[in-house]
């Protein structure tokens, strides 16, 4: 076993662990964190994305204890004070999603990219979203979503605000 202290959605949490437990599961398992899903284990599809140090990663291939000393977001912190982040209602808005279950990834990495590139094209939104499948959509309105929220979102708004709880 080994300790893992990890900073998850604001709150601290310090925890003995398997060095081999993924972080996926570390979340879903130990945290509690079931908004991240798993979809293939296998790094394909993207539904497990979280962010890492406000980095975008595929939490199935990524090992817990990497994560030790670091701060992970997951889709479940990305509202605050019950309002939904506005790439979450985003999404709502333009019915970018069927099944849902890609959605928590999608939103995460469409997240990373609006941070990382503000005002994409649809062409930038569509490479940027490449490595999160989406087997329900067809991803058109996916891209209308990021599209109009990255035209009103300010990338100040993914910041977290600190949590004084512990575990």
């Amino acid at each position: 076993m080994t300790r893992v202290h990890v900073t998850v959605d604001g709150v601290q949490y310090s925890d003995d662990i398997e060095p081999r437990m993924l972080l996926v599961h570390y979340l879903r398992e130990v945290v509690g964190k079931v908004g991240t899903v798993i979809g293939c284990d296998t790094s394909n599809c993207g539904a497990c994305t979280v962010h890492l140090d406000g980095a975008s990663v595929k939490s199935c291939n990524v090992l817990a204890v990497q994560a030790d000393g670091h701060e992970v977001t997951t889709i479940e912190g990305i509202a605050v004070d019950g309002e939904l982040h506005p790439m979450q209602q985003a999404f709502h808005e333009h019915h970018a999603l069927q099944c849902g279950y890609c959605t928590p990834g999608m939103i995460m990495q469409a997240l990373d990219l609006v941070r990382e590139n503000p005002t994409p094209s649809e062409e930038e939104i569509r490479l940027g979203l490449e490595g999160n499948l989406c087997r329900c959509t067809g991803y058109q309105n996916i891209v209308k979503a990021v599209a109009a929220c990255a035209s009103t979102m300010e990338t100040s708004t993914t910041a977290r605000p600190e949590r004084s709880a512990a575990r």
